[in-house]
This record gives structure tokens, C-alpha cells and sequence, in this order.
């Protein structure tokens, strides 16, 4: 059995628990999902499913991405990612893999996409800090403050906390329990928030934690 799935962020909505409880959920379209390729332990060294996700035009494709995709006879997909699979003889190229036979309500998820994007920030919005005094002649409001010593080490130490990118970078986020499935849509609701903006793209995979 594949060990993950690709999907695309909806939105967030709330639904209503048995006992009355509100609960946060993320709207997810889970696949379906093709399989492109197969890696076997004898070949590769390692078990895994190719999948492709989201139709994409073919005249938007070059010519040795569509070599690969028809060995599907799918189309071409937009979104491709290696999910691990116990099994691989369980699946054959061209085979359509549904959320439906991959999640459960109460099952515990990693997901991970691509953050939103926040451009380049301060230390204030970035890393939290509190900041100086706004008033009573302060002169130092959003800055930094000392970012090292003088004499020694005379450098900043790799990793220290200053202004920069923000966001836009791969997260993901571990524990996140499905809520219910509707596998006639192929949506899936997961508690909690997921990364990423309205559209993004996800690779949903069972926790390893759990």
C-alpha cells in the first residue's frame, strides 16, 4: 500500500463534531492520483510509487516529460512526487489511486507544502522580536539591536536571527488528524491549519510518528 498521496489546498471551513465541539478544518482535494513510474528494491535500491497530480496541457510540455507521461496514457500531470509503497506489484503504470482507499477519519497526517510568501521582512515580523519604546524619545523602535561581539569573534555566527526572506519555503506540518473523507469528491478534511496559500500543492503522507 502507498505511504502517500498528492493533493491541493481548498480552503479552511468548520464542521461540527458529535458531541457539539467547532472544530478548524482544511479543505483538501486528494487526488486522484496516476501512477507514473515504479522503483523496486531490486532495481533502485528502494520501494516507491511515482505519482502525478493536476492535468496540465500538452503542448505546455516538452518533448522528454511527455515521453515519460505516456507511458501512463494519462495526459500530462503538473504536480510529480515519490511516495513510498510497501507493495509496488500491488500497482501497475497507468493505475489511479483515490483518497478513498488511502485515508480513514482519525487517521494522523504529515503535510507538507510550499509557505506563503512574505517578501523580505524585519526582525519584528520575521522572528518575533518585541521591538524598542515608541515614544519618550526612543530612537529605537523595529531594530535588531547587537548582532555579535567586537574583538572575538569579530563575525556574526551563521544562523543568527536578522531581517530577510520570509515564507516561500518547504514546511511541513506533523499530527494533523483527519476529520472526515468524501471520497465521491475526493476531498478530505484535516483538523487544524496546512502550509501554503488557497491552490498550493501538498503531499499528504501517514504520520510517522504516530
Amino acid at each position: 500500500m502507498t505511504k502517500g498521496i498528492l493533493g491541493k489546498k481548498l480552503g479552511m471551513t468548520q464542521v461540527f463534531a458529535a458531541d457539539g465541539k467547532c472544530i478548524p478544518v482544511t479543505v483538501v482535494e486528494a487526488g486522484p492520483c496516476i501512477v507514473l513510474q515504479k522503483k523496486t528494491l531490486e532495481k533502485d535500491g528502494y520501494n516507491a510509487l511515482q505519482l502525478g497530480f493536476g492535468a496540465k496541457k500538452t503542448h505546455r510540455t516538452n518533448k522528454p516529460a511527455m515521453g515519460h507521461f505516456k507511458k501512463a496514457g494519462k495526459g500530462a500531470f503538473v504536480f510529480l512526487r515519490e511516495v513510498e509503497c510497501d507493495n509496488t506489484d500491488e500497482h501497475a503504470v497507468g493505475d489511479e489511486i483515490t483518497c478513498g482507499e488511502f485515508f480513514a477519519a482519525g487517521d494522523i497526517l504529515d503535510v507538507t507544502g510550499t509557505s506563503k510568501g512574505k517578501g523580505f521582512q524585519g526582525v519584528v515580523k520575521r522572528w518575533n522580536f518585541a521591538g524598542g519604546r515608541a515614544s519618550h524619545g526612543s530612537m529605537f523602535h523595529r531594530r535588531p539591536g547587537g548582532i555579535s561581539a567586537s574583538a572575538w569573534p569579530s563575525r556574526v555566527f551563521k544562523g543568527k536571527k536578522m531581517a530577510g526572506q520570509m515564507g516561500n519555503k518547504r514546511v511541513t506540518t506533523q499530527g494533523l488528524e483527519v476529520v472526515d473523507v468524501r471520497s465521491e469528491k475526493s476531498l478530505v478534511l484535516i483538523k487544524g491549519a496546512v502550509p501554503g496559500p488557497v491552490n498550493g500543492l501538498l503531499l499528504i503522507r501517514k504520520s510517522r510518528k504516530a
